[in-house]
């Protein structure tokens, strides 16, 4: 008969999240297949051959309303439309915590921001944020049309929740968006993110 410690230990791994390799900047971005606020499944692999930004975020977090109340962050979104590039915002906030919504609410969150997304995924599992070792909202990445993973970290150089710190920021997103379009290697493909702690599930 087993021992109560060995069951216990099966027990925990069945349960644990599981093990992600850390997503290395130059290497192919990790695949997922999510469903989005409309309950469609989507996956990176639609839009091979495209330039892809991951954002996550939560609707609570200040970091994040810093972006939005200022219309910083839709202003990136629709200036990457216009360049062709897919842009996916992600809620990897668990059931019962910070940031938490279902489709409804998320397109309705998105309505009232104004977002300028293609397409709002909801991950409540963590399992995309997991694969991208994603930390904070907001946590942004950029996957190249080569599928390899171009940038992550920080979406500027201004750690603080205060929209003053935008004058005069340098935005790391639209510089490696730039440097992307323009064929070159991205002058900055790694920094440190900052904002609130992702609420994953336990």
């Amino acid at each position: 008969m087993l021992s109560r410690s060995i069951l216990f230990a099966a027990a925990l791994a069945l349960t644990a999240p599981a093990a992600y390799a850390a997503p290395v900047v130059g290497q192919a971005a990790p695949a997922f297949t999510v469903k989005d606020a409309d309950g469609k499944t989507r996956s990176l692999s639609e839009f091979k051959g495209k330039t892809v930004v991951l954002e996550w975020t939560n609707d609570g977090c200040p970091y994040v309303q810093k972006h939005y109340k200022s219309g910083n962050m839709q202003g990136l979104q629709k200036g990457a439309a216009k360049d062709g590039v897919v842009w996916l915002t992600l809620i990897s906030s668990a059931p019962g915590k910070q940031g938490y919504v279902e489709g409804a609410q998320a397109k309705g969150w998105k309505a009232t921001n104004g977002a300028g997304s293609t397409a709002l995924l909801l991950d409540p599992a963590g399992q995309v944020g997991r694969a991208y070792a994603a930390k904070t909202t907001p946590h942004m990445y950029i996957v190249d049309q080569t599928g390899k993973l171009a940038y992550m970290g920080g979406i500027d150089d201004r750690p603080t929740a205060d929209p003053a710190s935008l004058k005069g920021a340098k935005n790391y997103v639209s510089a490696a968006l730039s440097d992307i379009k323009a064929g070159r290697a991205v002058s900055t493909p790694v920094s440190k993110p900052y904002g609130c702690t992702i609420k994953y599930s336990e």
